[in-house]
């Protein structure tokens, strides 16, 4: 995970600087900038970004900062991304291992295949900028996991990893949409699109579905997490951070000696039901446990800094947020360079418990919908809560391959009905029935907010403190406010981004 700033058809280094500043937190490894002719570019890396093999890092050296391909020399890329299939398309390629691995596969796919080079990317999360300095091609993968931004001024183009670095620079901002690349005239083209409707059904026996999704996540699980630089894992207890945890555990064993113990981390406001579960799960993959207690006057104070970070107003999003940073600024300060999370199960196999209000028939559109808000929601706080204090998040659920093969499971496996109610992510838990704690396994879905305690502790809170006749007020300026809550973090927002166009880059889950 990186960072970076790009101005096309203006030359405007103080610009480019300010803009760059900005985002510093993304990447205090490594940076550098290049100009030549139309463009200016800039990228930022953090160390855990660039490990070469046995613990080995690239030296710091700017000239090799923003990337490029030595083949094709004339192309830098900004990049901030992660391949799953990075083992497989090299071979076709004939790239070789190293830094800027991925960098160097990228310049070389769009040499060779233009815009059509997304086609060898469906394992991959991305946000880049490709420039010869006379050309531009800039695109953002399908989920949006990968965030990115763009601006207008005066002919000028500007595009950055966050919205921060636009303000200021102009007031015409928007969020670059995801599976959409742009070309040197601004212009947007979609490249991707989630289905429409669910692909034939491929797969009907439970046993052979939990074995090939057991097979599928241990290759995405290998093909993302190396250990090179010091990793722990996020756990809450659930059985999407259980089952990263889980394997984490036994690949660290296999990695460092029978008797070393991967660092987890989990967070409470009080004795919360995920501190319970989440000790319950570290005693039985026999982890170095560590637990942060956290209580309303630590939340209120934070909550400044993660909405700056965070760049959105809505009140699911800002409290799992917090939870979020907090956690991740712990584990840094343990020294933790990388984190391994769970997010994406719940997209994936349904885990969402108002899914289960729709009938089977109508559960794959809902899926779909829910996947489509991801850039809003779950993959926005895992980028900025991790990136603000400089950690690289992993991510092996969210892969291209495990969602494909997902979408075509029947519904009913997803939400399996029991009796009168409906048992979420019915096939994922049946996966690891085996290999897991049963209270882990068959444990209810809650949101990181909800099994954390702060979604109960933050609505009471401002329900308690914020004024009826103000929410009354600035909804009639801004109807778009909906509780006390949402109006106290709305007014942090715009105190840092304005009340513009900045605001039209937020989305709002369909509840509070």
């Amino acid at each position: 995970m990186s960072g970076f700033a790009v101005i096309f058809n203006k030359q405007d280094p103080l610009e480019l600087e300010n803009m760059f500043q900005r985002i510093a937190h993304r990447g205090p490894y490594i940076s550098g900038k290049f100009e030549y002719k139309r463009v200016l570019m800039a990228q930022n890396y953090l160390k855990s970004d660039i490990c070469l093999k046995n613990d080995k890092f690239l030296e710091p050296d700017e000239n090799q900062v923003p990337a490029f391909n030595p083949k094709l020399p004339k192309f830098r890329i900004c990049y901030d991304g992660q391949m799953g299939n990075w083992t497989e398309r090299a071979k076709h390629s004939g790239e070789a291992d190293g830094p800027f691995r991925e960098e160097r596969l990228f310049v070389h796919l769009y040499k060779q295949y233009d815009s059509q080079m997304f086609e060898y990317l469906d394992d991959a999360i991305f946000a880049f900028v490709i420039s010869d300095g006379e050309n531009l091609f800039a695109a953002r993968d399908l989920l949006g996991i990968k965030t990115l931004f763009y601006g207008r001024k005066n002919g000028a183009l500007y595009l950055s990893s966050e919205l921060k670095s636009l303000i200021g620079i102009t007031d015409d901002i928007h969020e670059f949409p995801p599976g959409y690349y742009m070309d040197s005239t601004g212009t947007l083209f979609r490249f991707a699109e989630l289905p429409k409707s669910q692909p034939e059904i491929l797969h009907s026996d439970p046993n052979e579905m939990a074995e090939t999704i057991r097979d599928i996540i241990r290759r995405s699980f290998q093909n993302r997490v190396n250990f090179e630089a010091p990793t722990g894992s996020l756990l809450s207890g659930g059985i999407d951070s259980s089952v990263i945890a889980w394997m984490a555990g036994k690949a660290y064993r296999d990695k460092f000696g029978k008797d070393e113990r991967l660092q987890t981390f989990a967070l409470g406001v009080g004795e919360s039901e995920d501190i319970t579960c989440a000790r319950l799960m570290a005693d039985y993959i026999r982890s170095n446990h560590h637990e942060l207690i956290v209580d309303l006057d630590q939340i209120l104070a934070v909550l400044p800094q993660v909405i700056w970070s965070l760049e959105s107003f809505d009140p699911s999003l800002v409290r799992s947020s917090v939870s979020n940073y907090l956690i991740s600024k712990y584990a840094r300060e343990q020294g933790m360079e990388v984190l391994l999370s769970g997010e994406g199960g719940d997209e994936v196999f349904c885990g969402y418990l108002y899914l289960k209000n729709f009938p089977a028939e109508e559960l794959f559109a809902q899926q779909m919908e829910c996947i489509g808000f991801l850039h809003h929601n779950a993959s926005l706080r895992l980028d900025r809560m991790n990136l603000c204090n400089s950690v690289r998040v992993v991510t092996p659920l969210i892969s291209g391959e495990l969602l494909k093969y997902a979408m075509a499971i029947p519904s009913e496996y997803k939400q399996r009905p029991d009796g009168d109610q409906k048992i979420e992510k019915w096939i994922f838990r049946k996966a690891y029935e085996n290999v897991l704690p049963k209270e882990i396994v068959w444990r209810l879905k809650q949101e990181f907010s909800q099994g954390s305690g702060s979604a109960d502790v933050l609505p009471k809170y401002f329900d308690e403190t914020v004024k009826d006749e103000e929410l009354k007020e600035a909804k009639s300026s801004y109807p778009m406010v909906r509780s006390k809550e949402e109006l106290y973090y709305f007014k942090i927002f715009i105190e840092h981004f304005g009340s513009g166009r900045a605001v039209e880059t937020v989305g709002q889950w369909i509840s509070l």
